[in-house]
């Protein structure tokens, strides 16, 4: 039978329900009751749970009355009955009048079926339902530790295996598994204790999800090999502390690794930090213990092993002391720095297995993540008493390693090692890309910082980037797997230099040519390895940093990187599209010289790119503003009464520079009116009202200066419109002066010359009129003193 919550007022301590009962297939309606859960006494101290549903109509009638079994139910009564009352009420939004009262409360003490192999699934069905709820799982882990239960049911796993009875050895496996998941502290503990460990783990190679397969927990954990003391420890405590540990660790791990829920996941993680934070506390704060650990390296005869060992147990203790509080973590490393940990970090970088040399890498990363001040000390003392320094090892290691996460470890050493930001100043400050704004590079604030920078490229950058620098004799761009892994990290640790360590990387660049270095990567066969060049070239572009922009054009790289576009396409690869971002990162607008010089010297590859976008629109904005035609009057007559004027045109093709224009070609010819270029709607409205303000001044002027009306008709607006319109570059506010002068000084005969002199602005490197001679020096005090456009 059923009993089905219907829409009606629930009391305090019953629930009105609808009895249905099952006949052949069908339900037939019983009535409406009122639902209670209880305790009955069959026998002194011998009570079952019933569910009773008494008539509404007839409250002396019972409806219902059932005992509570799991093998009706399934789960625990309470667990059933809160599921299935919440199912059904939340469907019909009603209240949940499903209390503790309902639940019941489960009795204090808990019977578990006798520990044998014909009980196995009693057992496991028991442990199943008592495990469903927390007021159950409490319960049966206190009646687990009581009755010492664990410990009944390991011999079973013994006697399983000789019957080689399979099914006996998944149940097992599914009541150990049941009573791990029971997430008590104690338990667990207890599981892995000396005593039951091996029985536990045992059970569990047994898992009914793979019946073909047996894992082997027992034999990896019963190899007494694998715990290995380099030096002894005295405290019988911590030494179960630490296989306890290790067998957490392998729990968590291994065995429950596929079905470990978040609550076991919690408690094992607890259990296992705070065993490692008691060992390495106790490890620390044992005398002679620490001088004991590091007399291991200065002793030769001790036997290599022995030291490799001590390599890895410092790594684990490494790696635990990340769990600790930052001031019993910088004591620690304290202690180890001041026992001589360097030396031994250099014994591990050169040592030829692997995992001493991850083992030492790893020792040195903990530390610098945790603060880089105090390997930094160290190096600098080494390199004050005239030692080898610690990086240097670390630059013999990279060059020639093949382990690549080794590497990667170890160019992160030797840029944070070298990082002049000091802690408490603050990251450098960097734009919206990442990079140092111009005029604001970091500076060391640490002068032992600062020096121990400063011996680095004295004695130690050459060395590091010895393979780069080699390229420049190497006959062919061919290298091997060893050979061309390395590029990529050199210039990693290159940009990182160039971008915090200012005049020192300047200098490295400029004297070792640098950029011509990595150009030659671009002749490479590997495209990684060109991708590698393109990327170190759109680093230096995108520090927006004069110095660097002019060592990319006076090495002419441009023209290298255009190749290996054109060579790319029309292929839509990452080597392309690294070339596309390389150009696009090039501000025009703000370097007019880095245009001009990719104009000037690879125009016709840039054509041949016209068909993207970019380019095209690049040789459109260089088309439009790469010269002009300037109409101007020069004197060469410097004698004699009367004024012999001879009116020249001089062309000059300029181009924006900083703001002014550069020249780039010129000569002398008769005035020859020439089209103008192409303009913009919008520079063109704003060239002609500066025409008309430029005419409204001069025509003011020239009738404050006129003797005779007849001088100033001759001078009309065709004369200065018409020069004015060829001047096609005065839309540029920087561009220069102009005024007018009529005629000699005496204000002569009305068929005097009348002359316009065009006065350019300092930036230009060529003005219109001879410099030095007398022309140029009256026309200039003249200017000086007149009004000018």
């Amino acid at each position: 039978m059923m009993a089905q919550p219907v829409p009606h007022q629930t009391t305090a301590d019953k629930k009105r329900v609808k009895v249905y009962e099952l006949r052949n297939n069908d339900w037939f309606d019983r009535g409406t009751g009122f639902c209670t859960a209880c305790f009955v006494t069959i026998q002194e101290e011998q009570k079952e749970p019933r569910v009773i549903v008494q008539s509404e109509d007839q409250p002396d009638r019972l409806l219902l009355e059932t005992k509570i079994t799991p093998s009706l139910f399934g789960p625990t009564m309470a667990s059933t009955w809160r599921f299935h009352f919440r199912r059904q009420m939340d469907a019909r939004q009603y209240d949940d009048g499903l209390s503790d009262d309902l639940a019941m409360d489960m009795p204090t003490s808990i019977q578990l079926p006798p520990a044998e192999l014909g009980t196995l699934i009693d057992i496991e069905n028991t442990l199943r339902n008592l495990s469903q709820s927390p007021s159950g799982r409490d319960a049966l882990a206190k009646a687990i530790m009581s009755e010492d239960y664990i410990a009944k049911l390991i011999p079973l796993v013994e006697m399983a295996e000789d019957m080689e009875s399979l099914g006996d050895l998944h149940h097992l496996c599914n009541i150990m598994k049941t009573v791990v998941l029971l997430n008590d502290t104690g338990l667990i503990e207890h599981a892995v204790s000396d005593e039951c460990v091996l029985g536990v783990v045992g059970a569990m190679e047994y898992d009914p999800d793979f019946p073909t397969h047996k894992a082997n927990h027992r034999q990896w954990l019963n190899n007494q090999g694998r715990y290995k003391e380099v030096v002894r420890i005295q405290d019988d405590q911590v030494r179960r502390k630490i296989h306890q540990t290790y067998r957490l660790q392998y729990l968590k791990d291994v065995v429950l690794a596929r079905i470990l829920d978040d609550p076991t996941f919690s408690v094992l993680n607890s259990l296992i930090f705070f065993n490692q934070v008691e060992i390495v506390q106790h490890l620390h704060m044992t005398p002679g213990f620490m001088t004991d650990l590091f007399t291991v390296f200065g002793d030769p005869t001790v036997q290599p092993l022995r030291k490799k060992e001590a390599v890895i147990f410092i790594q684990q203790m490494c790696a635990i002391s990340k769990n600790l509080q930052p001031p019993a973590r910088q004591g620690l490393y304290g202690n180890f720095l001041q026992q001589g940990l360097v030396p031994v970090i250099n014994y591990g970088l050169r040592h030829p297995d692997v995992t001493v040399r991850v083992g030492a890498t790893d020792i040195l990363g903990s530390i610098l993540e945790f603060d880089p001040s105090m390997i930094r000390k160290t190096v600098y003392e080494q390199t004050h008493r005239k030692q080898a320094p610690l990086t240097d090892a670390l630059i013999d290691l990279l060059l020639v390693e093949v382990d690549l996460g080794i590497k990667s470890q170890l160019t992160e050493s030797l840029k944070v090692l070298l990082d002049p930001n000091v802690p408490g100043s603050g990251p450098p400050p960097e734009n919206r890309e990442g990079f140092m704004p111009k005029g604001k590079h970091q500076v060391s604030s640490d002068p032992q910082q600062d020096a121990f920078i400063a011996h680095f490229y004295e004695h130690s950058v050459a060395k590091l980037f010895k393979p780069l620098l080699d390229l420049e004799k190497r006959p062919n761009m061919k290298f091997n797997a060893l050979e061309d892994g390395i590029f990529g990290y050199l210039n990693e640790i290159l940009c990182f230099y160039i971008r915090h360590h200012t005049f020192r990387s300047k200098h490295f660049v400029f004297d070792h040519n640098i950029a011509s270095r990595f150009g030659q990567l671009l002749a490479c066969k590997q495209k990684h390895l060109q991708l590698v060049a393109i990327r170190f070239f759109r680093h230096l572009i995108l520090l927006r940093d004069p110095f660097f922009t002019k060592h990319l054009s006076d090495r002419r790289i441009f023209g290298p990187v255009l190749d290996t576009l054109l060579r790319t396409l029309p292929r839509d690869n990452l080597l392309s599209s690294a070339c596309l971002d390389f150009f696009t990162s090039i501000n025009y607008e703000g370097d007019r010289e880095l245009a001009r010089h990719i104009m000037e010297n690879y125009r016709e590859k840039v054509v041949a790119l016209s068909h993207i976008d970019y380019f095209r629109g690049m040789l459109m904005r260089w088309d439009q503003s790469r010269g002009y035609t300037v109409s101007e009057v020069d004197e060469e007559d410097e004698g004699g009464g009367g004024d012999a004027v001879m009116t020249t045109t001089t062309t000059t093709t300029t181009t924006a520079v900083d703001g002014g224009w550069s020249e780039s070609k010129e000569n002398e010819k008769p005035v020859v009116p020439s089209t103008p270029p192409p303009e913009r709607l919008s520079e063109k409205r704003r060239r002609e009202e500066d025409e008309d303000d430029a005419l409204d001044k001069l025509m003011q002027h020239k009738r404050r200066n006129s003797s005779s009306a007849g001088n100033n008709s001759s001078l009309g607006s065709s004369g200065v419109g018409g020069m004015l319109r060829k001047k096609g570059s005065f839309h540029n506010n920087n561009s220069g002066k102009a005024r007018s002068r009529e005629g000699s000084p005496n204000g002569g005969g009305g068929g005097g010359q009348k002359k316009i002199a065009i006065s350019i602005a300092p930036v230009l490197k060529t003005a219109v009129v001879r410099a030095g001679s007398p022309a140029a020096e009256e026309r200039g005090r003249e200017v000086r003193g007149g009004a000018g456009i």
